[in-house]
């Protein structure tokens, strides 16, 4: 076995959007790759034989990223990928989306149909007819609807005030999407044969969610509707098809809805939260509905679980199902302590756990009751997995070869009390070629969120770390997914209770692991991993080097810049930079950037409109002006996901540049 090296992530394969088809005899999914030449991902469709136990590959374009199963089995249509050639013609005004049907028995892709919107998502209703949700925007005009000198004259317009961006409402950007101001997702039902769209919602509509009813008939969905500032709750309407009736059906007036679906023809159950008791980050209860009388019931009272997979990786690429109905049941993945399952419930409140497996799930499809899933299991990367019988058994081995070939190191577990009543769980990586007697460097890396997880799942940055020749430890402080409500509600403490349960985390691993060098520990994490580092640096020198990425600095800039801030940070520290400018002051690192003695290095990318790139330059600056060695690179074209889905050339250059650190001041 070798060492596992630096760039080996970029021939890790990704799985994601695995759908069966509708006679479930098939099953589809999404292979994405890594293109280090062109610096981009390559993504193809695969498909799985059922009976035959057999996989293989459909398509070659390398730019199929999603998909749906027609409803005759045997096509499947898929959209053509946005190239730079179709960004052009979008930025001049020439907006669609063009799709490719192909059988799944043979033959050549060939197009179906091109819709003059950006397409979100879509479902078949019939031959001809096909419910999408496309971007619309409500100042921007699309020459496709445009003809003669009235195209012309728009298209000229268009070229004129390309320099411009006028923005009227907040959010105005989207992290991942750039700039919004004005956009919403509106819903379509699109004609292929008379090429006709027509829309459902109307232009200050935002759709977050649909589905339809079992004969469809009917289409159940998820808006809010503004002008000037987007909402935190949203309703839900219910749409005939056949009579073009709309009608709002919502039972709580302010609510987040998250997830709606018919159980019956008189019959909702929906996901959602109040935000009453623990904010924007509260988990969702499910919930049940009589669309006759509007009475409404609370199926999960006392349960107390996030509705989503929140195990953290930097081995994942692509979009997969998380929650659908199959039958009389509801399928969703929760978050639980470290590891995140499937599970089901019905009408009246009744769940089963459907996987039992350590790990993560990170989609899956249902239908009679068979789950498909991808998933990560143990230190393999993600591979499709079937139950059978209650038990995995996995379909798929992309990925076998990092096991079996690369030098791996396997996370112990340790349990800290950090006060009373509260023990936080956490994880090292030993150096893969350990040696007794022997002194190790050791870097501490922080989750983002807070509200996720660390699990004993595959992490490449820490196992390369661990490759070369340090320890690395990790925790789930409070804050942290998985245990509940109130352990996630750090609202207003940020900095100080999951500040202490870091550090006395970072004792015990000391203390416990006597090969590890106490004067040689660096710090690392992004996001709200970032903050944390921020703050960390700002409140003790135990740290020989850091590493803040995609950080926050300052709570009073982030309010007014990012794509969250003007809720999130009201939310999370219970003030605004008018109502309690000082509490915000006194949780933002900034404040104690002039005691910071900790060489740190700042990773920021130019487009993450989630933690803006003045945060870090703030932190930067500050660090400079005080006479602490500091650097700051900054990707052009990266956004919040640079770690996780950047060009393949920025995650190489973003890891060598955190590790060129450390070794600098830890070895």
């Amino acid at each position: 076995m070798e060492n596992l090296k630096l760039d080996d992530f970029t021939k890790y394969k990704f799985l994601s959007g695995v759908k069966y088809s509708p006679n479930g005899k098939k099953a589809g999914f999404i292979v994405h790759r890594m293109d280090v030449e062109e610096n981009c991902y390559l993504s193809n469709l695969w498909i799985y034989d059922i009976e035959k136990e057999s996989y293989n590959k459909l398509t070659s374009f390398g730019k199929e990223t999603s998909f749906i199963w027609l409803n005759d089995c045997e096509n499947i249509l898929f959209p053509s990928i946005r190239d730079e050639n179709d960004r052009e013609k979008a930025d001049q005004g020439e907006i669609f989306t063009q799709y490719y049907r192909i059988n799944i028995n043979g033959g050549e892709a060939e197009k179906a149909f091109k819709i003059p919107l950006k397409v979100e998502a879509i479902r078949q209703i019939d031959e001809n007819n096909f419910l999408i949700i496309g971007e619309y925007n409500i100042n921007k005009v699309n020459l496709n609807d445009l003809e003669g000198k009235e195209r012309e004259k728009q298209a000229k317009k268009i070229k004129d005030e390309k320099d411009y961006e006028v923005l009227d409402e907040i959010p105005f950007w989207s992290n991942g999407d750039g700039f919004t101001n004005k956009n919403r997702n509106r819903l379509y039902i699109y004609n292929t044969e008379k090429n006709l769209l027509n829309p459902i919602t109307d232009e200050y509509t935002n759709v977050l969610n649909f589905n339809l009813s079992a004969d469809k008939t009917e289409i159940v969905f998820i808006a809010n509707s503004y002008k000037g500032k987007m909402p935190l709750n949203d309703d839900i309407y219910i749409y005939c098809i056949k009579s073009g009736e709309l009608k709002k059906v919502s039972p709580y007036e302010y609510f987040n809805y998250e997830y709606v679906n018919f159980m019956s023809k008189e019959t909702l159950i929906f996901l959602g939260s109040s935000m009453k008791n623990y904010g924007v980050n509260e988990n969702s209860k499910f919930y049940k509905m009589d669309m006759k009388t509007n009475e409404t019931i609370c199926l999960t009272e006392g349960k107390d679980f996030s509705t989503w997979d929140s195990v953290g990786s930097d081995s994942r690429y692509g979009n997969s199902q998380h929650i659908l109905k199959d039958g009389r049941y509801i399928y969703f993945i929760t978050t639980e302590m470290d590891n995140s399952y499937i599970n089901r419930i019905d009408e009246n409140g009744n769940i089963k756990k459907i996987t039992k497996g350590k790990g993560s799930v990170d989609g899956f499809d249902v239908i009679n009751g068979d789950v498909i899933m991808i998933a990560m299991r143990r230190l393999k990367l993600e591979e499709l997995y079937k139950i059978d019988n209650e038990k995995e058994v996995q379909i798929t081995d992309f990925n076998g070869w990092v096991i079996y070939d690369k030098k791996l190191s396997r996370p112990e577990r340790i349990n800290v009390e950090t006060a009373p009543g509260v023990t936080i769980e956490g994880w090292i990586l030993k150096p893969v070629d350990f040696e007794d007697g022997k002194k190790y460097p050791a870097i501490l890396d922080v989750h983002g969120g807070p509200k996720t997880v660390y699990g004993e799942v595959f992490f490449h940055e820490m196992q390369y770390w661990a490759n070369h020749g340090y320890a690395v430890f990790f925790c789930n402080p409070r804050g942290s997914d998985g245990r509940g409500n109130e352990f996630a509600d750090i609202r207003g403490k940020y900095g100080t209770i999951d500040y202490d349960d870091l550090m006395k985390f970072t004792d015990a691993v000391l203390e416990k692991y006597s090969f590890i060098d106490k004067d040689r520990i660096g710090v690392t994490g992004g996001s709200y991993g970032g903050f944390m580092t921020n703050w960390i640096i700002g409140h003790t020198d135990r740290f020989k080097a850091a590493a803040s990425q995609r950080s926050i600095s300052n709570w009073i800039s982030k309010f007014c810049t990012t794509d969250i801030g003007y809720y999130f940070v009201e939310d999370q520290n219970g003030a605004t930079p008018w109502n309690n400018m000082g509490k915000l002051w006194d949780h933002s690192p900034l404040k104690y950037a002039d005691k910071v003695k900790t060489p740190t290095l700042f990773i920021n990318s130019d487009q993450d409109y989630r933690c803006y790139l003045a945060e870090g330059i703030q932190m930067f600056t500050a660090l400079k002006y005080h006479g602490v060695d500091a650097r700051l690179c900054m990707f052009r074209g990266e956004n919040h996901e640079l770690s996780r889905s950047g060009k393949p050339k920025h995650r190489m250059r973003r890891l060598q540049e955190i590790t060129d650190w450390f070794d600098k001041y830890l070895k």
